[in-house]
């Protein structure tokens, strides 16, 4: 572990308190100057200092979305090992495909700071301010590429609201196919995107938390919550904290759909699923259809019982929600 990256987690790692550059320098083996240019590099990386003349140097929070802290010490087999930030970007979903041909069958995620054209199913705008929101897609490895569409995006939502609720205590429920709400309002949005290559399938979950702020109901149609607003007035978790909690839970469930454990995911989504013998309306494919939802199948999707007594499978790919 290179200077800088020490220093990094240990004033990450004590929160709120001041280190003296005489205390940083003893703890990671540094001189002053040594210190001070690691303090530049980290600068240069996007983290901010405050500094006190008696107190030493803390950072300021929230710490921007930092590879090294995310990945430190993950307890994942494939997704969050390989972490690539960045402060602005058209789409994060977009990067991860650009990277497939170099990522060598590996899981690789990217976060973003800002997008500048972030969507969401159907290209619908995924619309966040600067520095207020979780913004990240996650490559699957080679192994985990050929997984149905239907299962991913199923497990993605709950792995998404289960991050959530082990960082906040919050418990976030689900709106099929791909919204992690609360109290009816969108907290999280998940998109599932697969693209052919000439020779493998590429598969990227990307996902948005707001955390800071959430975009006005005029702007996107339906009532959107942040992290700030839902727990207040405890304080919000660090961003890369809740990043890593979700990266577990994603890697987690694509293991155990990997085996085949899809009883499991679906026992699991259904008890946060508010839909459950509600009667919703869904266009799929061109088509618009009424009827009680009677289950969410990992595999078949949506299942609803029409008023003429028919059931019909919905696929989350094709199907949106009408409100």
């Amino acid at each position: 572990m290179d200077i800088a990256n020490k220093i990094l987690e240990n004033l990450y790692d004590r929160r709120n308190g001041f280190f003296t550059l005489e205390e940083i320098g003893k703890i990671v083996g540094a001189n002053y100057q040594t210190v001070e240019r690691a303090l530049v590099e980290l600068s240069n990386r996007g983290h901010r200092f405050e500094r006190h003349p008696a107190e030493g140097i803390k950072l300021v929070r929230p710490t921007v979305m930092d590879a090294y802290l995310i990945e430190r010490g993950l307890p994942v087999k494939h997704i969050g090992r390989n972490v690539i930030c960045f402060d602005e970007v058209d789409s994060t979903n977009d990067i991860a495909f650009d990277a497939a041909n170099q990522a060598n069958g590996q899981a690789l995620v990217i976060t973003a700071q800002y997008q500048r054209r972030g969507r969401g199913r159907f290209n619908r705008k995924w619309i966040a301010k600067p520095n207020s929101a979780i913004l990240a897609s996650v490559l699957l490895h080679k192994s985990a590429s050929i997984l149905p569409h239907e299962s991913l995006t199923i497990a993605a939502g709950l792995a998404v609201a289960e991050g959530i609720e082990q960082i906040t205590n919050l418990r976030p429920s689900l709106r099929w196919p791909n919204d992690v709400i609360i109290d009816d309002a969108k907290l999280a949005g998940v998109l599932v995107e697969i693209r052919q290559g000439v020779a493998n399938r590429y598969v990227v979950i990307g996902f948005g938390v707001n955390v800071l702020s959430a975009p006005p109901m005029e702007v996107v149609g339906k009532e959107a919550i942040c992290l700030a607003d839902a727990i207040a007035p405890m304080p919000v978790p660090e961003p890369i904290d809740i990043l890593r909690s979700i990266l577990i839970r994603i890697d987690h469930w694509i293991e155990q759909l990997g085996k085949g454990n899809v009883q499991q995911l679906h026992r699991q989504w259904c008890s946060r699923c508010n839909m459950m013998n509600r009667v919703v309306k869904i266009i799929s494919s061109g088509q618009h259809f009424t009827g009680r939802v009677i289950d969410v199948n990992p595999l078949k999707g949506l299942i609803l019982m029409t008023p003429q007594g028919q059931y019909v499978h919905l696929p989350a790919g094709a199907s949106t929600i009408v409100d």
